[in-house]
């Protein structure tokens, strides 16, 4: 895969960089695949049941609504991740068990650590569209990430 430096250069037109202050806590730092979506908050409902689904390799994309008061995802859901074939989890809010997810072998990315759990009310959406940082992204779309940053694009790049 090439780098999303490189990316942004050659498809100037398609790839649109998501401008966040992203910290990784996987132990995959450079991860790509097309969407799924989820827009929750302070609830991991829906993330629960996503990661426990095949992955086939995509990337769930989780727009917390970058709160930073509970976490929504920790290292059960991110192992269930793992076992079911996603590439990486890219979460607009927290993660918690950072030193256990660290040594996974999936990419996670978020904004910051908490340790405090989430409500479990199962409130949110699934397979939505989400806007980031001026750019809506939709489900199929395709993420690119790695340690310059995320990037989306309509088209595989």
């Amino acid at each position: 895969m090439l780098s999303t430096p490189d990316l942004c250069d050659e498809f100037p037109d398609l790839a649109q960089w998501i401008g966040l202050d992203w910290r990784h806590y996987g132990a995959v730092p450079v991860f790509a695949g097309q969407v799924a979506t989820i827009r929750c908050y302070e609830d991991n409902s829906y993330v629960a049941e996503a990661v426990k689904e095949p992955g086939n390799q995509r990337v769930l994309l989780v727009d917390g609504g970058g709160s930073l008061r509970r976490s929504l995802l920790g290292d059960q859901l991110a192992s269930a991740a793992v076992a079911n074939g996603w590439s990486g989890i890219v979460i607009n809010g927290a993660v918690r068990d950072v030193e256990i997810m660290s040594q996974m072998n999936l990419g996670v990315l978020a904004l910051r650590a908490c340790p405090v759990k989430t409500l479990k009310q199962h409130r949110g959406e699934r397979d939505v569209p989400v806007e980031l940082d001026g750019i809506v992204i939709r489900p199929g779309m395709w993420l690119y990430a790695d340690l310059n940053g995320v990037i989306v694009s309509k088209k595989q790049l």
